[in-house]
């Protein structure tokens, strides 16, 4: 009963977090200015993020953990990346000695 009932909740969750994720993807293509998109962008991530983690739980595999870890990584660095590039103009600057 439990068991069941565990699976419901991370069902309604999976569609829950896949609904979040069309609307951050009408954010990313209808967003007025870079950085909505960049967060419209950002908030997929986390939502895929969450889909990886519940399908983990729903499956009992743990491989869904690692690439969901992954994908954290991943998503963290663009988001620094973009925000770096949108305040100053360039990724990489070299400093002058």
């Amino acid at each position: 009963m439990v068991e069941q009932l565990a699976q419901t909740v991370i069902d309604g969750a999976l569609i829950v977090v896949a609904v979040l994720c069309l609307l951050s993807g009408y954010r990313v293509i209808r967003g007025p200015t870079i950085p909505d998109r960049v967060v419209g962008l950002d908030a997929i991530a986390t939502n895929v993020i969450a889909i990886a983690m519940l399908f983990a739980l729903k499956t009992d595999r743990g491989l869904f953990v690692s690439g969901a870890i992954v994908l954290a990584i991943i998503g963290f660095l663009s988001t620094i990346t973009v925000a770096k590039y949108i305040t100053e103009g360039d990724i990489i600057t070299r400093r002058e000695e």
